[in-house]
């Protein structure tokens, strides 16, 4: 009684207690949505696409420079695999380019010599005219020089990622099924094609930058030592504390990019969830919108603050490293004068000296500044090829035995897999012979191992143990790719190419633009996929993409339409159907299990029918029940429903869900058989 006065009076049920339940406290009444006064970028996880990010600013300086030689020959190799020709313009134009940057020093000396000799201005000007004008032509050699690496440059690039992309894409498309299935691999590869491929444009020109950087140094120390040996300790002191502003100035830049990234991941999360989609109706109906902006409002300023602060040390750095390489240069100049009063170095020499300085401290401050992006992005294209390495060992196998295009007779003998980090075999020595022009259901509860045998019929697992033949021939002796052509799989969730409705269907036969029509229209015609082609403006060269000017959206079931149909199109040995009419009307489905199972376009086809509706499968020739990963009964319907075993358990119980309450009652008033 007690308990109905509480619900008469509104009050919330009390929870009911079960055995073993954990004792849970009252939550608190406040907390926090994000880190609040501590670090904001706590308590994220590293991000796949960003495990190298800094790796420049916690990089020694002995490490940098041990490693640009090694990653110069690497990008080196690429360009010369990519365009020989190109690539040896590039160097070759390079080098020419640094000496004639070092001829222009010495010829600028020379101009000086003769304006600071003795005897009228206008004649010393005469007499200099000629080491200008070779001064002129240096320089305008140089500019030709440097015309031609860039070009050279701009024909090698494009080709260096291009071969990358091509050699990336053809190796992980064909890389095994578990593979793919491994989401380690999967984080990989996708870090590899934003990142890898990214940088691997960028660092061309690049190193180019930083090979120019050296070779200017190189250029402008040997023009200080031809001016007087005695230039170059103060070459090194004018120049040693620039770069070791600029390598701290580097550093800091890599430290704030990547906890800009970070700051940045954190307030994104409430950015994507106002902006999703998918979102959007229950953001309304619950009203989160004010909560969600209060919190976005929140870490954005703090992220404003974080971004001053680090703007202001960064102006703070380069303040104390300008003065430093100041302090550097101002004892460099005072040398150099005490060298000119004492009459060690003509007048015309220490002006060239001066010259060559100011042209090393540029060239080292974009040795540094180049060196720390060279190190970094290195290491992201290092990643791609290390990427593209793993995915050649996990290549399907090639073998010049070529899979048979008709097939009377598929043998599964005593198969077992197991899934990697996995105890539990997910088949466990199943057997079971296909006959062409038969139809076999697989069936069973989720996890029983229906779809994992499916595919090793398709050829994407390999079994561990046991053997899958095609008219005795073991299919790991033929060549992998052959025998996924003769396969057909329709599955669930196909695939929709956002190409044209004819394309969509062509696709499966390994072709885009090549069609047999007759062929297409009869698999069209068979799943129904003729009027979803019908209904749609153009028809056949519909693009079936929302993301082109004109294209079309198709609902699931139409779409279930145009996979049956592209099954169907391959005519392949097999025909492997994994629940493909799941997101049909009724009428569709049946009229598509008519087709495939009643009216096939290939008598001597294999057809295997993977589904939950038990109703589709009555048709079947075969029935396998999978439990455990063992096939535990095989018939008919009939058969299977006499036996009165798993099948028959099933089939009744989703047969009930269609009776009404009358039928149920005279079903179970009938006297039993």
């Amino acid at each position: 009684m007690s308990g109905s006065t509480d619900a008469a009076a509104g009050a919330v049920p009390g929870p009911r207690a079960s055995a073993g339940a954990l004792p849970l406290a009252l939550p608190p009444t406040a907390v926090p949505a994000g880190p609040q006064d501590a670090d904001l970028t706590e308590g994220l996880e590293e991000a796949y696409w960003s495990v190298h990010d800094g790796a420049a600013a916690s990089a020694t300086v002995r490490q940098v420079l041990t490693r640009l030689p090694k990653i110069t020959l690497l990008i080196g190799r690429l360009a010369w695999q990519a365009d020989r020709r190109s690539t040896l313009t590039a160097v070759g134009c390079q080098l020419v380019s640094a000496a004639m940057a070092a001829f222009g020093l010495i010829a600028s000396v020379q101009v000086l010599q003769h304006l600071f000799a003795a005897g009228p201005t206008p004649d010393r000007v005469r007499s200099a005219l000629p080491q200008i004008l070779l001064v002129a032509g240096f320089l305008s050699a140089r500019a030709l020089l440097e015309a031609a690496v860039a070009v050279a440059q701009a024909r090698v690039t494009p080709k260096i990622r291009t071969a990358l992309e091509c050699e990336f894409l053809r190796l992980t498309a064909h890389v095994r099924l578990e593979a793919v299935e491994d989401p380690d691999w999967h984080d990989e590869v996708h870090r590899a094609n934003d990142r890898g491929l990214f940088y691997a444009r960028m660092i061309v020109g690049q190193v180019v930058s930083l090979a120019s950087a050296v070779l200017g140094l190189i250029g402008s120390a040997g023009v200080v030592s031809i001016l007087h040996p005695a230039l170059l300790p103060l070459l090194l002191l004018s120049v040693l504390p620039v770069g070791a502003a600029a390598v701290r100035s580097a550093r800091a830049r890599f430290r704030s990019f990547k906890r800009w990234n970070a700051l940045q991941r954190r307030v994104r999360v409430f950015s994507w969830l106002l902006l999703d989609v998918d979102a959007a109706a229950e953001l309304r109906s619950d009203a989160v919108q004010g909560a969600l902006l209060e919190e976005h409002r929140r870490l954005t300023v703090k992220i404003a603050d974080e971004d001053t602060r680090l703007g202001v040390g960064s102006a703070v750095l380069n303040l104390a490293g300008r003065a430093v390489g100041g302090i550097g240069t101002g004892i460099t100049y005072a040398a150099l004068a005490a060298m000119l009063i004492s009459g060690w170095l003509p007048l015309a020499a220490g002006a060239g000296a001066v010259l060559a300085i100011q042209a090393a401290r540029a060239s080292l401050t974009q040795f540094v500044e180049v060196g720390h992006l060279v190190y970094e992005h290195a290491l992201w294209v290092e990643d791609l090829l290390a990427v593209q390495d793993r995915c050649r060992g996990l290549l399907s196998p090639t073998a010049p035995v070529e899979a048979p295009e008709r097939v009377e007779e598929i043998t599964v003998q005593d198969v077992r897999f197991t899934y990697p980090g996995k105890t539990a075999p997910a088949l466990d020595g199943v057997s079971f012979t296909l006959r062409a022009g038969e139809t076999v259901a697989f069936v069973g509860l989720n996890g029983s191992g229906k779809s994992t045998c499916a595919k090793l019929l398709a050829g994407l697992y390999e079994a561990q143990e046991g053997s899958v033949r095609w008219d005795g021939a073991d299919v790991r002796g033929m060549d992998a790719r052959s025998v996924h052509r003769r396969v057909a799989c329709v599955l669930q969730e196909p695939v929709r190419f956002p190409f044209s409705a004819l394309a969509n269907i062509t696709a499966g036969a390994g072709t885009l633009t090549e069609v047999a029509p007759e062929r297409a229209m009869a698999a069209a015609r068979a799943s129904g996929a003729d009027q979803v082609v019908a209904a749609l403006p153009g028809r056949w060269d519909a693009v079936l993409s929302k993301r082109f000017k004109d294209g079309q959206q198709l609902s699931g079931g139409q779409w279930a339409k145009i996979a049956v149909a592209r099954g169907l199109y391959q005519e392949a040995v097999l025909l492997l159907l994994d629940e493909p009419t799941a997101s049909m009307d009724p009428p569709s489905e049946h009229a598509v299990y008519e087709a495939v199972l009643r009216g096939r376009l290939r008598p001597d086809q294999i057809t295997v029918l993977i589904s939950h509706r038990l109703a589709s499968v009555v048709a079947c020739d075969r029935i396998l029940v999978f439990d455990g990963g063992r096939i535990v009964e095989s018939g008919s319907h009939d058969e299977l429903m006499a036996l009165g075993g798993d099948y028959a358990a099933m089939f009744t119980l989703q047969a009930s869900g269609y009776r009404t309450g009358s039928d149920v009652s005279e079903a179970s008033a009938e006297p039993a058989v």
